[in-house]
């Protein structure tokens, strides 16, 4: 499905915005700055930066960076920590026709601004964004990084096509015309996650458009130990509900399929003890299931061309990803329900 779209009054794009959240990142600043100073952009660039009351040295760091690449660069308190508040203070201070979210602990190829602003001129997409590629260093983050670019779990549940631009539900971070913020408004700052699924379905509520092109990549590090990765999705699940209390609905029916894995799991599993049909039910779902996780993990260490050592790391991450997001997803839905029988 290629997206195309009358983009002749469109203004052209001649000055980026770029905006990040940043909290106790000494670790990883330094390589933003170096990505941002290297882009191929034929555009002025602005670097903003609302930082929430680090407590290592990662101002001093930044400023220190954007001196040595002459990057410009301007830094904002974020004294209510939050991402959403970090990005709606940024929105605000913008100068760009494109403003670009990124994210501190990611890396970006040179042409990742060109690239966002070919999509968002070619297709007068209110909101353009590419794939994450995810890039592990020790043998935990390369088995995380094999799952997540699995279609069986992670951020490609499912795939849209790699040969051209879709039109999709959600793009990582993203690129928006100002015109976005005017149709939608601001990021919800009452979310702790998930302010950008939750931004993009209001802006095609409002009749935006949130475009995909693959050839736009982030270079994505994941996290490092099964831990980390269960509370990481679980607070996406988490998250989830308060999205689909706001607008009565789901951002997209694949991100219930967790919830509905992990409910199933909790409706058979005390069932099974007393009735034999349903012992065989679950002995036959989690049979498929440990059998898809070896065969779509297997496919990923093949693709990704690591070590075969590496198979039962990546199988046992894709129930971390379900179990984390779906248990997140349905304590989600109990809080927000306790919430409104309270309200």
């Amino acid at each position: 499905m290629s997206v195309a779209h009358d983009v002749e009054q469109l203004p052209a794009i001649r000055r980026v915005s770029v905006m990040a959240p940043m909290r106790n990142e000494a670790e990883h600043i330094e390589a933003l700055v170096e990505d941002i100073a290297a882009q191929d952009v034929p555009a002025e660039v602005e670097l903003l930066v609302a930082d929430g009351a680090s407590g290592d040295d990662s101002v001093s760091r930044l400023r220190a960076a954007a001196q040595r690449h002459q990057v410009d660069l301007t830094v904002f308190d974020n004294p209510d920590r939050w991402v959403s508040h970090a990005l709606n203070i940024c929105v605000r201070a913008a100068r760009g026709d494109l403003i670009v979210r990124v994210d501190c602990h990611s890396r970006y190829p040179f042409d990742y601004l060109r690239r966002c602003i070919e999509a968002a001129e070619e297709t007068g997409a209110e909101n353009v964004g590419g794939v994450f590629v995810p890039m592990g260093r020790t043998p935990m983050e390369r088995a995380v990084a094999c799952a997540m670019n699995s279609p069986f779990g992670g951020i490609h549940w499912t795939r849209h096509s790699d040969h051209g631009r879709v039109e999709v539900d959600t793009v990582p971070y993203g690129a928006f015309r100002p015109e976005a913020f005017e149709l939608a408004g601001l990021f919800d700052e009452t979310l702790l996650r998930n302010q950008d699924d939750e931004f993009n379905l209001r802006l095609r509520l409002a009749g935006g458009r949130v475009v995909r092109d693959p050839s736009i990549r982030v270079l994505y590090t994941p996290r490092g130990s099964f831990r980390r990765v269960f509370r990481q999705y679980y607070e996406y699940g988490r998250w989830k509900p308060a999205v689909m209390r706001k607008h009565r609905r789901p951002t997209s029916a694949r991100s219930l399929v967790p919830a509905v894995f992990v409910g199933s799991l909790l409706v058979l599993t005390p069932l099974a003890l007393r009735l034999p049909p349903a012992a065989r039910v679950l002995a036959i779902a989690t049979g498929a299931y440990g059998a898809g996780a070896l065969a779509f993990g297997a496919l990923a260490v093949h693709r990704r061309r690591e070590p075969w050592t590496l198979l039962p790391r990546v199988a046992a991450v894709f129930p971390t990803f379900h179990v984390a997001h779906g248990l997140g997803t349905l304590v989600g839905l109990v809080r927000a329900e306790a919430e409104q029988d309270e309200g």
